[in-house]
C-alpha cells in the first residue's frame, strides 16, 4: 500500500486542482452579492464540517466512509455546476469546506499548495462578507479555533 500511497495522493491533488479552478471561475463570476450569500454559506459550512468526528468526510454518505477520501467535494463540485443559483452557491460552499478540511493537514507539497490556493480564495470571500457587514463573527471567521 505504501507504493500506491503516492499515487493516489497525486491523482488527488490533480482532481482537486481541476475542480478548484472550475470552483474559483464560477465565484469570480458570481455578482457581489452572491460572493456574500456564498461567504455566509461558506462560513457555516467550514462550522458544521469541524463539529463532524471526519471533518473531511463531511457530506459523505455513510456507507462509503472507507474509501481513500470523501464524496463531498465530488458532490459539491456537482451541485455547483448546476442552473439553478442557490443550489450552485450550496454546492461551492460544500466544495470549499470540505476540500479545506481535506487538505488543511496535508503532508504532500503538492496538497500543501492546493491549501495555499484554497486559503487565498476563502480569505477573499472574508474580506467580500467583511466590507458589507460589521459584525463580531467577522473577526472569528477563519480563526482556528472557529473551525478546528
Amino acid at each position: 500500500m505504501q507504493i500506491l500511497t503516492p499515487f493516489f495522493t497525486v491523482m488527488r491533488a490533480r482532481q482537486l486542482g481541476r475542480q478548484f479552478r472550475d470552483i474559483e471561475r464560477s465565484i469570480r463570476a458570481l455578482p457581489k452579492r452572491a460572493r456574500d450569500r456564498l461567504s455566509m454559506l461558506t462560513l457555516r459550512e467550514i462550522g458544521q464540517a469541524s463539529r463532524c468526528d471526519f471533518p473531511h468526510l463531511y457530506g459523505t454518505p455513510p456507507e462509503s466512509r472507507y474509501l481513500p477520501w470523501g464524496q463531498g467535494t465530488d458532490l459539491g463540485y456537482e451541485r455547483g455546476r448546476s442552473n439553478n443559483a442557490e443550489v450552485a452557491l450550496r454546492g461551492i460552499a460544500l466544495w470549499l469546506a470540505v476540500a479545506y478540511h481535506e487538505t488543511k493537514t496535508a503532508t504532500q507539497p503538492n496538497l500543501q499548495a492546493q491549501h495555499r490556493q484554497l486559503l487565498q480564495l476563502l480569505r477573499e470571500l472574508k474580506e467580500i462578507h467583511g466590507n458589507s457587514t460589521r459584525d463580531d463573527t467577522v473577526d472569528s471567521w477563519m480563526q482556528e479555533s472557529a473551525v478546528a
